[in-house]
């Protein structure tokens, strides 16, 4: 096979020579194309000596064989690691400044980025929409390692070890997208939001929820390969791009849209925030406050528990094999009878959903944030999985919880 290595600019470049000698051990031909940053932290002697091709990052060397069209047509597959910030924005605007973003662009077999920087860069919005970019057009952007960087900072933008790329590699060329994309092929319906329960024309009962963290989720799975459906509630955000979107205001709206999504998902997540009551009555016409009236009485009825009804439908359509996977999350705050943690176990036995996504919520937790800190509980009694961070990083955990479920395989660190 052919393989073009392109090496990005950054201090991971070193660990590259090693994926390097393992793709020519495994005997495939590679031509590595530095970039001229790349070439101050690994020359091209050592490129060339691993390889045993010649080296060059510049699109006037060897012009006869016209190398900026010929290599990206003729290779098999173009791997790129480190895929620094630089290189991540280079190649989702299309540039062409040298022979490897050229190359880039003239590829006509998969591509992989393994990104490698410091988190910062790497949780910044113009890197999340690159790699969003790159993806949506059908490369493969492997996440990050989260670990030691560059000085005494950690965190998440090291670069994955290369036996773990060159699986990776492996995987996407012989069309396993399961690695690479662990839903592939899967329909997944995801609720997110607040629902908003009306007391007349102008009122209505409400909760904090934004909707971030369901459309991370989103995003995600729809990153992963799947079919993605959003049932949104009330959200302070908008909906992801191709995405199916259901617009839904009520628990009992949400319950209608989830029961009829539910029948052709393979997996269904419960993320949005549903009121657990309504108002019994809901009057027509907005309820004055007068001085020669009583304050009104508002008398509240038990909303649907839509996610253990969708448990149970499951469970009654189902043999047991092949069943769909659901998904529960659980916004608990401790009190005197209890922690958070006590709460959502019990939540998960009495419901039988298959994970229970459970935070700690309050008035300045997890609503409206950006960020979140999650326990991930399963009913078969696995070890809780624990992720926190930005809403887009846990998503990518429960997604890779998610995949690991389905495809009965450890997920890789």
């Amino acid at each position: 096979m052919r393989i073009v290595l392109g090496v990005g600019g950054g201090i991971a470049a070193y660990k590259v020579a090693s994926l390097l000698r393992l793709f020519t051990e495994a005997g495939h031909h590679v031509t590595v194309i530095p970039t001229e940053a790349a070439t101050r932290f690994v020359g091209t002697a050592t490129w060339e000596a691993l390889s045993g091709n010649p080296v060059s990052n510049s699109v006037f060397d060897d012009v006869h064989q016209v190398n900026h069209v010929r290599l990206g047509h003729e290779a098999d597959l173009v791997v790129i690691a480190p895929a620094t910030a630089d290189l991540l924005a280079k190649a989702a605007t299309g540039q062409a400044g040298d022979l490897l973003t050229n190359t880039l662009l003239m590829a006509h077999g998969p591509v992989l980025f393994a990104p490698a920087m410091h988190t910062e860069m790497w949780q910044h919005a113009a890197t999340r929409a690159n790699v969003e970019t790159l993806r949506g057009r059908g490369a493969a952007v492997l996440e990050p390692a989260t670990g030691r960087l560059t000085g005494a900072d950690s965190g998440p933008g090291r670069l994955p070890e290369p036996e773990v790329i060159f699986d990776a590699a492996m995987a996407l060329v012989q069309g396993q997208s399961d690695y690479q994309l662990p839903l592939a092929g899967k329909t997944v319906t995801i609720s997110a939001g607040g629902t908003r329960e009306p007391l007349d024309p102008v009122r209505f009962l409400g909760n904090r929820s934004s909707g971030k963290q369901g459309v991370a989720l989103a995003v995600a799975a729809r990153n992963a390969g799947a079919t993605v459906r959003l049932l949104a509630a009330h959200m302070e955000v908008p909906p992801p791009a191709k995405v199916e979107v259901v617009q839904v205001e009520t628990a009992l709206q949400l319950r209608e849209a989830a029961m009829a999504a539910a029948a052709d998902s393979d997996v269904v997540i419960m993320s949005a925030a549903v009121a657990d009551f309504r108002p019994a009555e809901v009057s027509n016409t907005k309820i004055k406050k007068r001085d020669d009236t009583a304050d009104p009485v508002i008398t509240l009825v038990r909303n649907p528990d839509i996610l253990q009804e969708l448990v149970e439908r499951r469970n009654i359509a189902g043999a047991g094999e092949g069943q769909q996977l659901i998904v529960g999350f659980a916004a608990e705050t401790g009190d005197g009878q209890g922690d958070v943690r006590a709460y959502a176990e019990a939540k998960l036995q009495r419901k039988g959903c298959d994970l229970l996504v459970v935070n700690h919520v309050g008035t300045d937790k997890v609503f409206g944030q950006d960020t979140n800190s999650v326990v991930i509980l399963s009913r078969s009694g696995s070890e809780p999985q624990e992720a926190a961070g930005t809403k887009t990083e846990v998503s990518a955990a429960i997604i890779s919880r998610i995949g690991f479920e389905l495809n009965h395989v450890s997920p890789r660190a």
